[in-house]
């Protein structure tokens, strides 16, 4: 039996994710955090009618027969300055100053900003009738009370940071940052500091996946490098079940004779829920979960295990973060550049989205292969090519997903 698909695979680790538990932040704090609970209005916004300009409130029939060469007078009782409310109601032949965002005076039931009107300190004058109500900010007309303004598990961004502000919330109540552990699998890896001896290479996937996860909102959790022993791998998996929510592996998960992450897994008690995805690159993989927690097993070939963890582990870990659609968001892209070589298996593309004269265009780097991790910098976008497919030109439409 071959391969499942990477959307079959998505949905399969998305049946045995819980997000973690919720908390309470300071506001300020609050910027790309995930809502753990809907927001809902407890009051009106704005609270009460208000100018939304600098001018004067009236009663509008008091203008009624206004013209340029009649023009009418009324009395200015007082000034309404913002953060201020009025000593007078308004009343027949009277008009407040008001300035922007004060509240309206009791009797008036309209505004006229200064620049219509000719006015002293003690009257002002009206060239023309004008409609009852304008210029007017009612009460509510930003936010009526009752209503869901935000849902849980949106992530909270400027305008909801300052909606949460006007409605006086100041600790919102949040998902935690789920703790996920990184480690690495090889005997040639040394970390990124050191000088490389013969033979070895520098471990990339760490510090790619640790990227990725502050992105997305998680707490990344390095563990280190574990030689090629299935004892060292499951040594590091047991410290990572024991203090992270869900654990992320590169390397050891083909099917050599030195890939031993899977064993591994079944040694610390995980059971296996895939091994194998049928896309490319990013084939290679195996997952797994214990105790309610998911082990991400991904290919130590850098460009691969990150595709890998676009297309099927990061839908899962949005989910665990508590996103309230934790499935990519899918669009249609344009190919700005051919794609040369032939798709037996299902093949996803990385690139970058940009567009031009209303076309989303996917700008492809030039080498897909699975160890170029650098045609993935900028990368906000992945292309899929069914399988079966020959030489794509540029211009091509295929279906992908934002990431």
């Amino acid at each position: 039996m071959g391969f499942m698909t990477y959307t079959e695979a998505r949905e399969l680790l998305l049946e045995r994710v819980q997000s973690v538990e919720s908390e309470q932040i300071p506001l300020e704090e609050s910027f790309g955090r995930i809502l753990a609970q809907d927001l809902v209005a407890q009051e009106d916004v704005p609270a009460f009618d208000r100018s939304p300009y600098d001018g004067y409130a009236f009663r509008a029939e008091d203008i009624a027969a206004a013209a340029q060469d009649a023009p009418v007078t009324l009395r200015i009782t007082e000034e309404i300055p913002a953060g201020a409310v009025a000593a007078h109601p308004v009343t027949p032949g009277t008009a407040a100053k008001i300035l922007t965002g004060a509240p309206i005076p009791e009797g008036a039931d309209t505004v006229l900003n200064f620049e219509l009107t000719e006015f002293t300190d003690e009257s002002v004058r009206f060239f023309a009738p004008v409609r009852r109500g304008i210029n007017i900010v009612r009460a509510g007309e930003d936010v009526r009370k009752g209503t869901v303004l935000v849902r849980r598990g949106a992530v909270v961004d400027p305008g909801t940071a300052g909606t949460l502000a006007a409605q006086g919330i100041t600790h919102p109540c949040v998902f935690r940052k789920p703790r996920i552990a990184i480690l690495s699998t090889g005997s040639e890896l040394v970390e990124a500091d050191a000088v490389p001896g013969p033979g070895k290479i520098r471990n990339t996937n760490a510090h790619t996946l640790s990227a990725v996860l502050r992105r997305l909102g998680a707490q990344p959790v390095y563990l280190g490098i574990a030689p090629d022993s299935v004892d060292g791998i499951a040594a590091l998996l047991e410290r990572a079940l024991a203090s992270c929510d869900a654990v992320i592996a590169t390397g050891g998960v083909s099917v050599g004779d030195y890939d031993l992450t899977p064993d591994a897994m079944e040694r610390v008690g995980a059971e296996i829920l895939l091994r194998g995805v049928a896309i490319k690159p990013g084939m290679a993989c195996a997952y797994g979960v214990r105790g309610g927690k998911l082990i991400c097993g991904l290919s130590g070939n850098p460009a691969s295990s990150l595709t890998n963890y676009y297309a099927v582990a990061l839908p899962a870990l949005r989910a665990l973060c508590g996103y309230a659609e934790p499935r990519p968001k899918e669009i249609s892209v344009t190919l700005s550049a051919p794609f040369p070589k032939r798709s037996g298996a299902e093949r996803l593309l990385r690139g970058t989205l940009t567009l031009t004269d209303g076309t989303a265009r996917m700008l492809l780097p030039p080498d897909q292969g699975n160890v170029v991790i650098s045609s993935s910098i900028g990368c906000d976008v992945v292309a899929v090519v069914p399988a079966g497919s020959g030489p794509l030109e540029a211009g091509c439409k295929l279906k992908g997903f934002l990431v």
